[in-house]
């Protein structure tokens, strides 16, 4: 993506991300930058777009929604779907539209997609869902595992197979689909085409040690909030595990526990491990090498560095210091 330069970065108006992995703090520091500077957040989490899914989406509290406005959560019940594009054009309507009020937009979350499509300008491919083709592609991924699914993408697109990982079934199917329907490799129609916004990148890291002992917190303060009642109301509406929405972390792993077929305790056990192999595959949109984003240390209250860092690209210093 080419950098632009400081008298041309000077006259865009600014985006500023919040990005790093699930339980490192991203909310919090976004609420407190904005209460200090001023501006709104703008979600970037793929499971927080659900209403009725609270809980063990870590959505903002309403406390935190209170002290600073967020948008782009409770966008769709469980059983309904937001493409990636329909997401990125939400994300840019709502960022011109602070822009055009003079307030400063906060993308905040950690689904690399998501976030990468907005800043790089993605060029998503506008392919409307075909049900028969994913029910039969997900039925070939049940049958045949999710290998056989991965490795048939491989033979028709190799490059957006080394992208995707083999266990992401919902991926995998998107691409195929859009391999299927187009008869072109969906890697060739995603072409970037960079926002006009000046953009300043912080990310929030910690040792992954001290992350798993986050996870592990966070996961019992979910489960104390009422994430069983969460999910059993849920499924009491009719939404089914067979479902994206509650296949993923902190829900699906509840599954064989209401067929009666495992403990709470293992319930509580898989969040655990399921969110930090989550973890695990964040790293790969968010690399601790990447020049474009600053890296503050969670541990040692970023709040002081992030708030110097936000103030001085405000004024208008390009390259961020």
């Amino acid at each position: 993506m080419k950098t632009p330069s400081p008298a041309d970065a000077a006259t865009r108006p600014p985006l500023i991300v919040i990005v790093g992995p699930t339980a490192v703090g991203k909310t919090a520091l976004a609420v407190r930058l904005v209460e200090s500077v001023g501006g709104e957040i703008l979600s970037a989490d793929s499971r927080q777009i659900y209403r009725g899914m609270d809980i063990g989406t870590a959505k903002a509290t309403p406390q935190e929604q209170a002290r600073a406005r967020h948008h782009l959560i409770d966008l769709i019940d469980p059983d309904e779907v937001l493409g990636l594009a329909q997401f990125q054009a939400l994300a840019y309507a709502l960022i011109d539209r602070l822009h055009a009020q003079g307030t400063t937009p906060f993308l905040v979350g950690g689904t690399g997609q998501y976030v990468q499509a907005v800043v790089e300008g993605w060029q998503v491919p506008r392919v409307e869902p075909d049900e028969a083709l994913r029910r039969e592609l997900y039925e070939q991924a049940e049958t045949a595992g999710a290998q056989a699914l991965h490795d048939r993408l491989r033979a028709l697109d190799p490059a957006a197979a080394e992208r995707i990982d083999a266990r992401n079934v919902r991926r995998i199917v998107r691409a195929l689909e859009v391999c299927l329907l187009t008869g072109q490799p969906i890697s060739r129609q995603q072409t970037k085409q960079p926002p006009p916004y000046r953009i300043l990148r912080l990310g929030l890291s910690l040792p992954r040690s001290q992350l798993y002992q986050r996870i592990d917190r966070r996961v019992d303060a979910m489960m104390a909030a009422g994430l069983e009642a969460e999910v059993r109301g849920l499924v009491a509406r009719g939404y089914g595990f067979d479902l994206p929405a509650l296949s993923g972390v902190g829900y699906g792993q509840f599954a064989p526990y209401l067929a009666g077929e495992a403990t709470l305790d293992d319930v509580v056990r898989e969040i655990k491990r399921a969110t930090r192999r989550f973890v695990r595959q964040q790293g790969n949109w968010f690399r601790q090498n990447d020049p474009l984003i600053h890296w503050l240390d969670a541990a040692d209250e970023p709040f002081a560095p992030a708030l110097a860092r936000v103030e001085s690209f405000l004024e208008g210093v390009w390259p961020p210091a």
